[in-house]
């Protein structure tokens, strides 16, 4: 049947009608027309064919047929090859007569040429049936026979031309003259598939279309990797869930996989065309009721098309849910504060607020994140006005916004509206004294004074306005030792000592006729004092303003003759050594000269009738203005006493006392941290002072040269003993044998230091200072039975090479301690030191249990009285030991809780006997058994959980000792290592327990210490990555990120010494694998964590490091960032000098503008050097 059955009956001229049966003519009745006439129609058509043979043709068209041409019919070939052939013109656009057709195609869909070949090829190989190929194939034998008279023909007219018609273009194209290839568009885009002949066999051969140009370049692309922006989308999308969560819980064979019902996209173009509204209100608008989430059904295959769309869901639920609680329940501080926090997972998946077909998207802009931050934080201080916090969090938003002027009138409004809120004082002091623009030493000091004056007012009650908040008294001792090492850090040391001075005569030496008056009224009763030139504490003679006062009213001191003593005049001369050096060099050794020797405040020498103006440098005189208005008034004795210890620490001595977690970071500013000072060498008793990593005052040196001395010179070592006879008189007792304890420690300390630096002569001559000093001390009726301060003697002893006599001494303290076994602290800790330090001396643990160290652990179990070690143990008594260590150990594991004041006390206790047990285990039966013992007390000591270690830190008072899990595990450490310096061990267990530990106490520097040590051994540095990655991102402290920057200069280190080895030992070469580049992103993820921003330590090995790389113009960048931070810290300008010497100049110029002291100003080193 023909497509137009109207014209079934038509034939060609001169040829009987074809398919006239009668059935067909019934048949298609209904659709005849009655005034239509065959004639007239066929007449039509030859008058066209005459007209156009009269016209000529450019370009002749010639019809070809192959054998496997299949045609489905007249009028769909027709229309194809007009396709095909209007689309050939346009890209030659010569034939311009072809306007018509092509206007045609206009409106034809932009599908490219290879899409409509392939339609054609689909539209043959499903032809018609045979009888209309037969009629197809008569009709186009009849025209073929008309046309062959012809040769021009237009291609309209023939209607049974197939996809094989073509053109013969003989006009030559110049183009092909001019490039070197042929026009893309004129090569063919096929490929033949096949060995057979053009058109043989079709079952043989085929052709392929090259895809279009948008796939090539899909093709072209490289594949993306995770981190790209799409496959991060992809990456934050939740998983489509494909199993009912209604379903049994039962294990079943498969997963099934329920019917997903799609939505009818007709339905929701009429309520929905702009695609506007979200799903739950297209259904409302269609009238159909909303379905349960339980029930929803999910469209799978909108999922696959678009993967950001299955999270909208939950991520708008998310929203609901924030909304919901900030507007039920405004007051919710917390539930503010997650909805901010929330802005960020918004922002990184796709938004909730995109229609539902196209998924919006955008720019991930910080601004934008910043901007619906600020504005929840707006509303949620307009529901709680009153709250800190949030304006707190609203101000640290906004300095991403605004200048910094504009942020310190923010910050006077919000501590004019909070002057009671010492938190809120700490986090102003900082941001102002962290701000380069406005920052200068004067202004930020007079702030520290108002600050202390404020919380002064309130704490008197005079400031009736605003109520006394609890822990004030401790925030504002706190605020004080900040302002101390603000200003030691500044180089203006003796403004520092001088505020120390003052607040312990202002506190412990307060005339009683003034302590009822409020703080203000007692400062202007104390200036009087300050001003009259009596000896300060530390000062020779000094006797404290209680005793000036009662002497006043009766009416004055009576002077007394000074000794005269031959005080060593340093000759300013003298200070260049050699002036050949640099002129940086010079300048550099003279400051740190000067800082060295002048950080005492100088004060006019009455008997020597010097006034104010005699001195040469007026900045080393302290006013009492600068001081007054930072002095407080302390009523706890544990304040009055973290007072002292903080200024013996300022000074350089040693001691338990830690400094208030909100300062620790911010006075960090020296190297010293990683030094192990004897670590290597004696692992079981090696000194780890509490608190390394600041610098005392008198020392500023330079990450490159190191300390240059150790301890003080003499003006500044009298003036520590000086302090510490003043303290004497004020304590008795414990706390009297603890200030001993102090002064020996740091004798101690710089024995160590004389035997890290290896300076012989330096040792001998210290160790006669401490030897006669801890003679001093034990010669004191109160002191001969303190056992603390005879181990120390004893270990000073050992210290210094006289192994002999510190046996002699240890053996007299403990005969001389009577019977107090394991019960007794001070015992138990003097025999442990005493049999660690002989066990060090130990090579192998062949014959240990017959050696001295079993020897004193076995008379300490037994609480008799102690004999000298005679060269054999007896093993019955090394039974009954073992038995004795068991059952103390039970009872003290099994006690109930005490009262807090004996807390400490066990603590130790409980430390000294699991180090004397696990010792006594480990030299009798082997490590296994020791290793038993602390893992046993570990476990007990953790089964309360963390809060009963940290109560015991927290009322350890002033004597802040590291909790006794802490303490054991230090312990275990560190016989575990000892273990494998003399024989073959596994590192894993020591590995294991020093990270166990470090998760627990992330701060403990000790515990880093020997961890980068056992891992700097090690080829695989992957392990220990993770750990320190694990950690840091666990812990706000500082820690973590400084050692595991060290860890890795550690690693570069080695690996550059083994690949410039050229002789000796052959190691395998380790790749460098980037530590470089890794180093550096570890520093610059540490200065953007919130304690490290302002740690002039981090800062300083962050430019110490670039400049090791030769890198001067990051190097100098850095700088300024780093400055940008902590712009109040000497060291860092110091340290620039030696970076960069040809700016010395402009470095002196940025401290003399912000007020930093320059003890050496360039005019005066250009005299020094002229003469």
């Amino acid at each position: 049947m023909a497509l137009f059955p109207a014209f079934a009956g038509a034939a060609e001229p001169g040829e009987p009608p074809t398919g006239s049966s009668e059935g067909s003519r019934k048949e298609l009745d209904w659709l005849s027309n009655p005034s239509f006439s065959t004639e007239e129609a066929l007449l039509l058509h030859q008058r066209a064919t005459e007209v156009a043979d009269l016209i000529p043709e450019k370009s002749p068209l010639v019809s070809r047929t192959t054998s496997r041409s299949e045609l489905s019919g007249e009028s769909d070939t027709d229309e194809s090859l007009k396709q095909s052939s209007k689309k050939r013109k346009k890209k030659k656009k010569k034939h311009h007569h072809y306007k018509k057709t092509k206007k045609k195609t206009k409106g034809d869909s932009s599908s490219s040429e290879s899409d409509l070949d392939t339609k054609h090829i689909k539209d043959k190989a499903t032809g018609s049936g045979r009888n209309h190929e037969k009629e197809a194939a008569a009709n186009l034998d009849k025209k073929t026979s008309n046309l062959t008279s012809n040769r021009f023909v237009w291609l309209d007219d023939i209607q049974a031309s197939t996809a094989e018609t073509f053109r013969i273009d003989k006009k030559s194209d110049p183009a092909n003259w001019a490039y070197k290839s042929l026009y893309r568009g004129d090569i063919a885009r096929y490929k033949r598939r096949g060995e057979s002949c053009l058109g043989i066999d079709k079952k043989k051969q085929c052709i392929t279309w090259d895809s279009s140009a948008s796939k090539r370049k899909q093709l072209q692309r490289r594949p993306e990797r995770y981190f790209t922006k799409n496959n991060v989308k992809i990456l934050n999308t939740d998983g489509i869930p494909v199993c009912n969560k209604s379903s049994p819980s039962d294990p079943t064979d498969f997963i099934p996989v329920f019917h997903m019902e799609t939505d009818d996209p007709s339905d929701t173009t009429e309520v929905n065309p702009l695609g506007i509204y979200d799903p739950s209100t297209t259904v409302w608008l269609q009238g159909k009721g909303c379905k349960g989430a339980e029930h929803e059904p999910v469209n799978t295959q909108q999922t696959i098309q678009e993967p950001g769309i299955s999270i909208n869901s939950v991520l708008m639920t998310k929203v609901e849910e924030h909304n919901k609680k900030v507007r039920e329940n405004p007051r919710d501080i917390n539930a503010w504060m997650e909805f901010v926090s929330f802005q960020d997972e918004l922002m990184r998946g796709p938004s909730p607020y995109a229609s539902k077909g196209e998924q919006e998207v955008r720019r991930k802009s910080l601004k934008l994140i910043l901007e619906k931050k600020l504005a929840i934080l707006e509303r949620a201080i307009e529901s709680n006005p009153s709250n800190v916090d949030l304006k707190l969090a609203r101000l640290k938003l906004c300095t991403e916004f605004w200048e910094p002027p504009a942020l310190i009138k923010e910050w006077q409004k919000l501590i004019f509206l909070h002057p009671n809120n010492p938190e809120l004082w700490k986090k102003y002091l900082l941001f102002c004294q962290s701000q380069f623009t406005t920052f200068s030493v004067s202004k930020i000091n007079s702030l520290y004074g108002k600050c202390l004056t404020t919380l002064a007012a309130v704490q008197d009650g005079s400031m009736v306005s605003h109520p006394l908040l609890p822990g004030t008294e401790e925030a504002m001792l706190a605020i004080f030792i900040q302002q101390c090492h603000f200003l030691r850090q500044a180089g203006h040391s003796e403004k520092a000592v001088s505020l120390f001075q003052a607040l312990i005569d202002f506190t412990f030496f307060k005339p009683d006729s003034v302590k009822d008056l409020p703080t203000r009224g007692q400062v202007e009763f104390f200036e009087p004092f300050w001003d009259s030139g009596e000896p300060r504490i530390g000062e020779k003679g000094a006797r404290g303003w209680k005793a000036w006062m009662h002497q006043q009213e009766k009416g004055g001191w009576i002077a007394l003759k000074p000794d005269d003593e031959d005080d060593e005049e340093i000759d300013e001369d003298e200070e260049i050594k050699d002036k050949t050096l640099p002129k940086w060099h010079i300048w550099l050794d003279i400051e740190y000269s000067r800082e060295a020797r002048h950080w005492l405040p100088w004060r006019p020498d009455k008997t020597k009738k010097e006034t104010e103006e005699d001195c040469d440098d007026p900045e080393r005189q302290v006013l009492f203005d600068d001081l007054g208005p930072s002095l407080i008034q302390l009523s706890n004795p544990d304040l009055q006493r973290q007072l002292l210890y903080s200024f013996l620490q300022f000074l350089g001595v040693p001691c338990t006392s830690k400094l208030f977690p909100s300062n620790l970071y911010i006075a960090m500013d020296e190297n010293n941290v990683f030094d192990s000072v004897l670590s290597d060498e004696k692992p079981l008793t090696s000194v780890h002072f509490p608190l390394s990593g600041f610098n005392s005052i008198g020392h500023m040196d330079t990450m490159l040269r190191g300390r240059h001395h150790i301890g003080h010179y003499k003006e500044g070592e009298e003036f520590i003993q000086n302090v510490f006879h003043v303290l004497f008189l004020l304590f008795s007792g414990k706390e009297k044998s603890n200030l001993s304890i102090c002064w020996l420690q740091y004798e101690i300390s710089k024995v160590l230091q004389c035997l890290q630096t290896k300076n012989k002569k330096k040792l001998k001559a210290q160790g006669r200072k401490s030897k006669k000093l801890a003679k001093n001390f034990l010669k004191a009726p109160d002191n001969r039975n303190h056992l603390s301060l005879w181990k120390l003697y004893a270990y000073l002893e050992w210290l210094l090479g006289n192994i002999d006599d510190a046996r002699k001494v240890f053996d007299t303290a403990l005969s001389t301690a009577g019977t107090g076994g394991l019960k007794s602290p001070q015992l138990c800790s003097l025999s442990l030191l005493y049999a660690q330090l002989e066990v060090e001396l130990l090579e192998s643990l062949e014959g240990a249990v017959t050696s001295r160290p079993v020897h004193i652990l076995t008379k300490l179990a037994e609480s008799g009285p102690y004999v000298p070690y005679s060269g054999q143990v007896l093993s019955v008594n090394v039974l009954k030991a073992r038995k004795t260590y068991e059952h103390a150990l039970q009872d003290y594991l099994s006690k109930t809780p005490v009262p807090d004041q004996d807390r400490v006390n066990d603590a130790n206790q409980l430390v000294n006997l699991v180090g004397c047990y696990a010792l006594f285990q480990y030299l009798t039966v082997g490590i296994d058994a020791a290793v038993l013992i602390y893992a046993q007390t570990s476990e007990k000591l953790e089964a309360p959980g963390p809060g009963k270690c940290e109560n015991t830190a927290e009322n350890f008072g002033i004597e802040n000792f590291p909790t006794a899990l802490e303490a054991v595990t230090l312990l275990h450490t560190n016989l575990l290592r000892f273990h494998m310096k003399i024989s073959v061990y596994p590192l894993n267990p020591l590995r294991e327990a020093l990270t166990e530990a470090l998760k627990r106490y992330p701060s403990n520097q000790s515990l880093w210490r020997s961890y980068i040590h056992i891992q700097r051994k090690s080829h695989s540095a992957s392990k220990a990555r993770r750990f320190f990655d694990g950690v840091t991102r666990s812990t706000n402290s500082l820690e973590p990120w400084l050692f595991a920057i060290q860890a890795e200069q550690m690693r570069k280190k080695l690996i550059e010494n083994v690949q410039r080895a050229d002789v000796g030992e052959i190691h395998s070469t380790i790749p460098e694998t980037g530590l470089t580049n890794r180093i550096v992103a570890l520093f610059e993820h540490a200065v953007q964590s919130e304690n490290g921003t302002h740690c002039p330590l981090l800062w300083r090995m962050y430019l110490n490091f670039l400049a090791s790389l030769g890198k001067i113009e990051k190097s100098k960048g850095l700088f300024y960032k780093a400055l940008q931070n902590c712009p109040w810290a000497k060291v860092l300008y110091m340290d620039a000098v030696e970076y960069f010497p040809d700016h010395l100049q402009e470095t002196l110029d940025l401290m003399t503008e912000k007020e930093l002291r320059v003890r050496v100003p360039m005019e005066e080193l250009d005299l020094l050097l002229e003469v």
